[in-house]
């Protein structure tokens, strides 16, 4: 390896990438390409490069990368809230997808309020990012036009529309709603709840599939949706299922719009002596992890969150490369009955 020559930036003092570039003895570009992993860099060329950044204290610019190519090499990913476990693993599964090209992930989390998402698109852009993973399509005009204006690449994760120009990964709200309300009256439950927290339109369109199937059956009663706008918890699901069993203590079958709110009341029920589904079936949503561990085992509607987010990932890059895929791809969901229903 060459000696390192003191080519510094002027503006910040530190090391630049032409002295990494000199220092491992390769061109500036293949610096810059295997500092941002890209996989067809010569791995022996690639450490290389790695050994010099490290020797050097050398840190990647970016605001300079995307000067010098008048874009980045990021994409952005905004999601409702980074503390749901389902849109974690699709951060993972989008990660795993764009680390081979070299691409980095810029997250935002809007915490379910569209003007924050507003805020953070309007942020971002100036980056100059190559495209964006957005959640749902619920936003501001004011997000629509900026997202319309900057003619980026965008997929959107979690719901479908047939929208002409629109591309979307996700699987149908409404079907998963109607699914469980199917599920519950083929066990001969007639009673039924819907309990929902945090309201976002994913879970009102859950509510919604869930509604219709009800009224089809000529069993629908208002009285039994509890919809709080509060964040859903383990907590707050024992206390919604106390409360409707103690308004209405002849329900037999309750949907939850997520398994944190079944979760917790299915504790609550044996707290309550509530004997489960003897007396009360529960279905959840997302089926996480500890659903198939719980005592009894909790009926939920799985989602292909990992899948989503892989599947979203790769449409984007098939944009980015000019060459689209399918602009629709409805993974589906599938229900896994136990022995809470």
């Amino acid at each position: 390896m060459k000696s390192p020559t003191r080519n510094r930036s002027r503006t910040t003092g530190m090391p630049t990438l032409a002295e990494v570039a000199s220092l491992a003895g390769v061109s500036a570009i293949t610096a810059s390409r295997a500092l941002r992993g890209v996989a067809t860099v010569n791995p022996e060329l690639a450490e290389r490069v790695r050994e010099a950044a490290q020797q050097l204290g050398y840190v990647v610019n970016p605001a300079a990368r995307t000067l010098a190519s008048a874009h980045s090499s990021s994409v952005v990913v905004l999601i409702p809230s980074l503390s749901n476990q389902l849109f974690i693993e699709t951060l993972d599964a989008i990660h795993a997808v764009m680390r081979p090209r070299g691409i980095e992930v810029l997250i935002g989390d809007y915490h379910y309020c569209r003007e924050e998402e507003e805020r953070l698109i309007r942020n971002y852009l100036p980056y100059r990012p190559m495209g964006m993973l957005l959640t749902g399509f619920d936003r501001t005009e004011g997000a629509r036009h900026l997202l319309n204006a900057s003619r980026m690449p965008c997929v959107h994760m979690m719901e479908l529309s047939t929208a002409p120009g629109i591309s979307c990964v996700g699987f149908s709200q409404e079907a998963a709603g109607e699914a469980a309300a199917q599920h519950l009256l083929q066990s001969n439950r007639r009673r039924l709840a819907y309990i929902a927290a945090q309201l976002d339109p994913r879970v009102m369109q859950r509510a919604e599939g869930f509604r219709r199937a009800l009224q089809a059956a000529g069993v629908y009663d208002p009285a039994l949706e509890l919809l709080h706008p509060l964040p859903s918890s383990i907590g707050l699901g024992g206390q919604l299922f106390q409360e409707l069993m103690q308004r209405h203590p002849d329900v037999d079958g309750i949907f939850f719009c997520n398994d944190d709110l079944a979760q917790g009341a299915l504790f609550e029920a044996q707290r309550a002596g509530l004997a489960v589904p003897e007396q009360v079936a529960l279905v959840g949503f997302n089926d996480l992890p500890a659903s198939a561990h719980t005592v009894p085992r909790l009926t939920s509607i799985h989602t292909p969150r990992a899948e989503v987010g892989s599947k979203a990932a790769a449409l984007l890059l098939s944009l980015l490369d000019g060459q689209p895929g399918a602009s629709r791809v409805d993974l589906g969901f599938e229900l896994r009955v136990r022995e809470s229903s």
